[in-house]
């Protein structure tokens, strides 16, 4: 068949302009599907809080979890590690590997819980936000399974239990994760108490340091002299900037101080429990307390320094040793998917990323195990609503998140893992 060259020119010109029309609704259609399965997630997150499980008992949401994926026609995958759930979507095509994760457990506490769909378990609660990430993660897996054909590459659904814990992730890796899946890059987010329709991120450290340090003397010391010692370390190690107190964490989300502004006071500190845990076995006098250290060089001089404060000290001849008792890694993002990340979010959605200047103390996250071993970036999600009167401060009393935050993290999150499937 012959095709005049005019002709030939503008079929060339029309087939163009589709491809163009079919890349710009993607995201739009991510959308529009992210409307339609809003209603459906948030009546997922809803019956999660009100039968919330703790670390190592999430027995009932990995069967709802594992069913939800099951009828989206994705591989199931629940012998890796307790009740983990991973989920994989293979494309038409191959190419990229790209995880997400979301975790499962909820927290012991009693904490007032001031919602219709309020927990049915005494003393067990969703107060710091897993309920919404795995409806999240199951709205991202519906999303990218409907549109299974225009996937190359594949997508991993990795539901994690035990992270209050600090054990889960760990766990599901020493139990062969990565010899199973093969991701390329990995992802996760935590809702937390920003602005909803936030999304807060930056490359490396999202969380201070966290130790737990020891003291140990001889047991010669009398009960003031323990606390006038730790009073004595609390002195010289606690630093932060002037007059800043990076332990308010209320402020994380204050245009002034909070981490999206370049003078926050979420820098450059390292914060000490006060009150130092001070208790005896036998012979042994133990002064325990937890630090939050921003900078990792720094980590190193804290012991030595303990050591030389108690040497110049006349309890110098007491002392046994000084040692860390706990070093939880902490979250640390790849810094080329960071950035990348950062500029397709905008690209998708106007303005969408704030920048984070600072670390947020207190708090950590045990995706950090993942990251050891698949590049990966943690993104914390706005969940906070002030009009409404819900602030989305994790393990505090009356946690409430504003549920709008579901519809954001799947539209944005889908929308990112198809741009990211699309690069080589």
């Amino acid at each position: 068949m012959k095709i005049q060259l005019p002709l030939f020119l503008l079929l060339l010109v029309l087939i163009g302009c589709q491809q163009k029309e079919n890349e710009a609704l993607t995201q739009e259609l991510v959308s529009i599907e992210t409307d339609k399965i809003y209603d459906k997630l948030v009546k997922i997150r809803r019956d999660f809080h009100a039968n919330p499980e703790l670390a190592g008992n999430e027995k009932r949401s990995q069967e709802i979890i594992k069913q939800y994926l099951l009828d989206l026609g994705i591989e199931v995958e629940t012998g890796i590690y307790g009740h983990s759930v991973v989920g994989i979507l293979k494309g038409e095509k191959e190419g990229k590997k790209i995880a997400w994760r979301a975790d499962m457990d909820a927290l012991p506490n009693g904490f007032p819980d001031e919602v219709e769909f309020k927990s049915k378990i005494k003393g067990v609660q969703h107060g710091c936000g897993h309920d919404v990430h795995l409806a999240i993660g199951l709205g991202i897996a519906e999303i990218l399974a409907k549109h299974k054909e225009s996937i190359n590459g594949t997508v991993y659904f990795i539901f994690q239990p035990e992270e209050e814990t600090f054990v889960g992730a760990k766990r599901m890796v020493d139990q062969g994760l990565f010899s199973k899946i093969k991701p390329d890059e990995i992802y996760g987010l935590h809702i937390t108490a920003l602005p909803v329709g936030q999304i807060m991120v930056k490359p490396n450290e999202m969380f201070a340091y966290q130790k737990r340090i020891r003291i140990k003397l001889k047991n010669e010391l009398s009960k003031e002299e323990a606390k006038e010692l730790a009073k004595k370390v609390y002195s010289s190690l606690s630093r932060s900037q002037t007059n800043s107190k990076p332990w308010e964490i209320q402020h994380i989300s204050d245009p002034q101080i909070g981490l999206m502004n370049p003078n926050t006071i979420f820098k450059d500190y390292l914060i000490m429990d006060e009150n130092f845990d001070i208790h005896s076995e036998k012979d042994t006098l133990f002064l325990e307390a937890y630090l939050y250290e921003t900078t990792q060089s720094n980590l190193q001089k804290i012991i030595p320094k303990i050591q030389q404060l108690i040497g110049e000290h006349s309890y110098k001849d007491k002392l046994l040793s000084v040692s860390f008792i706990q070093e939880n890694p902490t979250v640390v993002n790849d810094e080329k998917l960071t950035k990348s990340a950062i500029k397709t979010l905008n690209r998708i959605d106007g303005d969408l990323v704030s920048a984070d200047y600072g670390q947020i103390p207190y708090f950590n996250d045990d995706f950090a195990y993942f990251q050891q071993k698949v590049p990966g970036v943690y993104f914390f999600l706005g969940g906070s609503n002030m009009e409404k009167g819900i602030t989305a401060m994790n393990h505090a009393p009356n946690f409430k998140v504003d549920e709008e935050s579901i519809k954001i993290g799947v539209r944005s999150f889908s929308s990112l893992i198809i741009e990211r499937l699309k690069e080589k």
